[in-house]
Formats: structure tokens, sequence, C-alpha cells
């Protein structure tokens, strides 16, 4: 078998080898651009060589990726934090990087990540879709905003209204200025027509899936928020148990501790970005319609603070999800048999 430790770039790689069966050992730096490291990946098989590839996990490399797929080489995604805590050395080139993980192959010491699957990508780039373009609405609308409050208009949500739009279209402004209206508002009137379409897609793509249905039964939780934790969170046997699910989506906090005392500081955020904010939005939603969440967030406000609380109450919600996708529990089913059943009805919930 050949291995090979690859240090990937957008533009280049930097690959370090070795042939278990005749102890050939090399290194060489791939293009991309030419096309030179897709001739000698097809080159290795022509040769009929099977080959293992162990790289850190980025981005701009579903190209490669494919590329392996195509040709049946095994492709090893890494942990690009634990590749670095086994970094000895303080200098770092991109052979030494090369170097390493091929050393990490070769010792069976390389730190395996799971990889989602080709339709779990695409249907993520749904969800980032839809977000992005939320954003674009949401500063599109801030600027329109603005246009009315110079005008002597504050109507807030009400600008949005039917009479809102007709009182915001009726002011007579400078050209440049009416110019900048008209074009704000044709894409309010565009993005809103794309977010629709693509919620709609998130929502058909949800009913298919029935861990989603099951997840949709908590309180706060749509098809958005159903589908991201399914698509992200993965196989749920992946975790032991719920609290490392917090610490997956970064929704614990820094600690530094040492000698018996105890630091901490901001949460993490060292998972994905997408799924946590939606948990704080589907958090705030089951605080506002459910009164026992509602009780357990006065609570925590209470002793802290309503930031504090906010983020709490989404780590909460994605150890519920999480118990409900692993047990393929509705909302109710986990109430009565959940690691602490009938707790979250006095106000403390699954921890």
């Amino acid at each position: 078998m050949l291995i090979i430790g690859l240090d990937y770039h957008p533009s280049f790689q930097q690959i370090a080898f070795v042939n278990t069966e005749t102890g050939e050992c090399g290194e060489r730096r791939l293009e991309h651009g030419d096309q030179e490291a897709e001739r000698f990946y097809r080159k290795l098989k022509e040769g009929g060589v099977s080959v293992r590839v162990g790289m850190e996990a980025t981005g701009h490399a579903r190209w490669f990726e494919r590329l392996m797929a195509e040709l049946g080489f095994e492709l090893w995604i890494g942990d690009p934090a634990q590749i670095k805590a086994k970094r000895v050395r303080k200098q770092k080139t991109d052979r030494q990087d090369a170097q390493l993980i091929l050393t990490l192959l070769m010792e069976n010491r390389f730190p395996k990540v799971w990889v989602p699957s080709v339709e779990n990508r695409d249907l993520r780039q749904l969800l980032w879709h839809r977000h992005r373009l939320v954003q674009m609405r949401t500063r599109v609308m801030n600027q329109l905003q603005a246009v009315a409050m110079n005008e002597g208009l504050r109507r807030k949500k009400g600008l949005w209204s039917k009479s809102g739009r007709a009182q915001l279209e009726s002011f007579l402004l400078a050209p440049w200025a009416t110019r900048r209206r008209r074009d704000l508002l044709e894409l309010l009137d565009q993005l809103t027509r794309s977010i629709t379409e693509l919620s709609t897609a998130i929502e058909q793509e949800g009913k298919k899936r029935p861990e989603v249905v099951r997840l949709m039964t908590h309180p706060g939780v749509g098809p958005l928020t159903g589908l991201a934790f399914v698509l992200i969170i993965g196989p749920p046997e992946r975790f032991r148990c719920g609290k490392q699910i917090g610490s997956y989506l970064g929704l614990i906090p820094c600690e530094d501790s040492s000698a018996g005392k105890q630091r901490l500081g901001h949460i993490s955020k060292q998972g994905n970005s997408l799924l946590r904010f939606l948990l704080v939005e589907a958090a705030q939603i089951a605080v506002r319609d459910d009164p026992n969440w509602r009780r357990k967030y006065v609570h925590l406000a209470m002793r802290r603070e309503r930031r504090i609380a906010k983020v709490a109450m989404a780590r909460k919600l994605a150890i519920c999800l999480y118990w409900m996708l692993r047990k393929e529990w509705n909302y109710q089913q986990l109430l009565k048999f959940g690691s602490h059943a009938g707790q979250l009805e006095t106000g403390h919930g699954v921890e």
C-alpha cells in the first residue's frame, strides 16, 4: 500500500509518501492549476497501487475529495487541532506538515474525523444559502429603515406592512436617494422571494425525514432547526452522552483552571456557527411559548444575566434534541422517559 501524507493548499499540495511493500519513500509538490496533481493520482490508479491519503480538514477541497472517490482511494480526514497538538518542533513548513501527517498515518495515531455524505453536504448548502440570504435581506431592511427615519418616519416592523411601504415609497427624495430607495426595494422583493422558495424546500426536506419530524415536536423547533441538527450532528452514536453535544457545538465556556482555581471564560464557539445560531433562536421561541422553559429561563436570568441564560437554554435545547434523536423519541416521550424524567415540568430538564 502507498500511504500519503498531504498538506493541502488551494493552489497546490505538498505530499510525503511511503510504499509499505517496497519501502520506497519520497516527497513532492503538486500544483493544482495545471492539473499536475490530478495526473499524478490517475497515474497511481493506472499502476494498480492501493492508496491511502491523509489530510487535515480544510476548505476548498471538494474537487480533490471527488477525485479520490472516483479513483477508489482511501481518504482520511484528520482533526487539525489534534494534528497541530502532535507537532513537537516550533518550526513549521509545508514539508514538515506533510511528514507529520505521514508519520501519524504510519503509527496509527492519525486523528480521523467523521465525514458527512455528499447528500448531507449538499443539503447543508441549502441551509447556508438561506441563512446568508436572510442576513443580506436584514442589511437591506436596515438601510430602508434609515431612509425612512431620515424622513421622520419610524415605524419599526410596521414599515413592512402595506401602509408602511406605501409611506416609504411616497417620500419625495433627491434623485440619487430615489435611485437608492428603488434599488433597495427591488433587492428586498427579490430576496424575499428567494428566501420563501428556500424555506419551502427546507420544509419539504424535513418532512422526508422521520427524525426531523420528531424533533419538530419540541417547542421552538421548526423544519430549519430540526434539519440542521440532524445534518450537522450526524449519527448520534458518535457521542457518548449529551454533555459532549454542548462541547461539540461550542456552547460550553472556555476554561483555564489550575491549582484548584477554576477560571471560566466566554463560550468556546468551536462548533458549527449556523447550528449554534439556530439553537439560540429556537431556545428563545421555546422560552416564549412553553411555560416550563420560561420558568427555567427566568430562574437563570435572575441568577446570572439574560445573555448567559439564552446560551444556557440553547445548550439545554441541544441536549434535549440529542436524546430525542438518539432514542427516537418525540417531545412527550422525552418528558416521560428522559434521563431526568418529569424534571422539565419542575423547571430542571434533561442534562
